[in-house]
This record gives structure tokens, sequence and C-alpha cells, in this order.
């Protein structure tokens, strides 16, 4: 992923092959700060450190699955979209070292691969990729509706949000983002392509901030109206508002971590020929590093603020380790 993720988006309206042996040799063989031909150092990361952090998100996010899948107590709507969140980190974790691996190994001649076939598994990766972002922001704003519903529709909250209708959401936003995505690559060659994935970023976003800022305000409001004999809702609805907090502080870290790649979008088809905007682009191995550390981060995120599933978490762990000894 650190050369060429996304490059049948991005490499098209660089102007740049991703099929190119050359130019993967020169990439891999820059050192840390190189300057290109715009006159900007151009950054690019050791294979190692991708490699690394893809294999250490991918095993954060695999025991978070098999703690929610463990622990009786985190079966709900919630933990099943925090779940589902965890997997489509992992889809970026898989496709990172999975690409990487295939690059360290045709860099040591070690395998031989055709264009066609590089091209295909490219393909699968850009897929994989683009359903992560997809689907990540569906389940953030999934997890916004859900929190919503649990502070300000407590007494019907289990009618609502049943797991049928959880399993069903989840469904709908696998298949969609499964769609999307692949009709994304397939159809890398346009333009709409990209706008399409801003649109939709920038629209998850704001549905969920918006979503969030209305919760905040009507929780502050009815704090104070909550008197003494709402004793046992006024406790339930601070529960409410901590898992709240958490999925506030997934969704910092998700914008932090993914808006420099969109803003990379955003000026491929605004200044393509710049040579601001190339510099820009040639500090895009620190936004893939960004993306990655956003899948090894987001799972500290749920053990820090549950302290269910930290021990659940810690159990694993351990029972890992004594099989081992």
């Amino acid at each position: 992923m650190n050369v060429t993720a996304f490059n049948p988006l991005i490499m098209k309206h660089l102007e740049v092959s991703p099929l190119d042996s050359t130019h993967w040799e020169n990439t891999s063989n820059v050192s840390l700060g190189s300057p290109n031909s715009t006159g900007c150092e151009q950054i690019t990361i050791p294979h190692e450190i991708f490699l690394t952090l893809g294999l250490i998100s991918l095993v954060e996010n695999i025991l978070v699955v098999l703690a929610i899948i463990k622990n009786r107590n985190l079966h709900s709507p919630m933990y099943y979209f925090i779940c589902c969140l965890a997997v489509s980190d992992m889809l970026v974790s898989v496709s990172n070292v999975v690409e990487t691996m295939f690059m360290l190994l045709i860099e040591q001649g070690v395998l031989v691969v055709t264009p066609d076939m590089m091209k295909q598994l490219d393909n699968v990766i850009d897929i994989m990729i683009c359903s992560s972002v997809v689907s990540s922001l569906s389940f953030l704003s999934a997890i916004a509706a859900d929190r919503y519903i649990t502070i300000f529709y407590a007494l019907r909250y289990h009618n609502i949000m049943t797991t049928q209708r959880a399993v069903a959401i989840i469904v709908v936003i696998w298949v969609a983002s499964t769609i999307s995505s692949t009709l994304f690559i397939v159809y890398y060659n346009y333009t709409a392509v990209i706008i399409c994935l801003i649109t939709i970023f920038c629209t998850m976003l704001v549905f969920t901030a918006v979503l969030y800022l209305h919760m905040f305000i009507l929780a502050h409001i009815h704090s104070k109206r909550i008197t003494t004999y709402y004793k046992n809702r006024r406790q339930h609805q601070a529960t409410s508002m901590k898992g709240a907090i958490t999925l506030t502080i997934l969704l910092g870290v998700f914008v932090i971590c993914w808006s420099p790649f969109f803003l990379h979008l955003i000026l491929i088809l605004t200044c393509p020929k710049s040579p601001y905007c190339a510099c820009f682009f040639s500090h895009f191995n620190l936004f893939l590093i960004l993306i990655i550390c956003n899948s090894l981060i987001d799972p500290i995120i749920y053990a820090y603020r549950s302290q269910e599933l930290r021990r659940t978490l810690k159990e694993l762990v351990f029972c890992s380790w004594w099989f081992t000894m």
C-alpha cells in the first residue's frame, strides 16, 4: 500500500503508471527527504515500517473481534457495530500487509508476476481499502444513531434497535460498501468517482457531526431537568453519554487520519499541475501511514473506554500467552 494503494484513482491523475516496474524501483530506493522534479522532498517510508504497523493493527483488531464474540455482555447493537468497525480496520491492515509482502518479494527477485497479475492484485487491494473507508464512515454513523436512540429513547430502545435490525443494517452497509467500492475501482478513470468518494466522506461526517451536536446539546438540557426521582435514568444517561463520547473520539481520530488523503483527492481535481499541490502529493506515503495508524489506534480507544472489553482482551491475551508456554 505504501506505493500503489488507491493507485487507479491517484496514479492516473498524476500520470504515473502503477505497473511501471521502473517507477517501483525508483520509489523503493528513494530515501527519506530525496527531492523530486518539483524541488520538494519526496518522502518514502521503508516497507518494513508499513509491514510492522500493518501486522500490529491486524492483531489488535482480531483481538477486538474475538473479545466481542467471546463476551456475551458485549452482545449488543453498539458492540456489533464496533466489531464491524474493527473488521473495516482489518481490511486496511490486510491489504497493507499483503501488498507490502508482495513488493518485498518482487524486489528481492523471489516472486515474478506479470503485469496482468499485478493489476488484478492491485484492484483487489484498492477495493479492500475503498470498502474500508466507506464501511468505516457508515458504521460510525450507525453508532452515532444508536447512541442517539439510547439517550433520548431509552425506554423504547430495545424495541427500536433490535438485534434483527442491527444485523440488517450491518448487511446493508457491507453490501453497499462492497458494491460501491467495486464500481469506484472499475470506473476509476472517471473524475466523478473521486467526486463521489469526497461527497460520501463529507456527507457522512456532516451527518454524524450534526447528530452528535444535537445529542450533546439536548443531553445538557435534559441533565438540568432531571430530579432525584429520576436517579436511575440519570445513571443510564451517564452510561450512554460515555458511549457517545467514546464514539466522538473515534470519529475525531478517523477525521485526523483520513483527512490528508481526501485533501489529496481534492487537490488532484483542483490543481493537479500546481507545484504547490505537487509538494503536497510528495507526502502521500505519510498519509498512508496515518491511515494505518487509524486502524492501530481504534482498538486502543475501545479498550481504554470500555472496562468490560478491556477485561476480555486481557483474558484473551493471557490465555494465548499461557498456551504458548
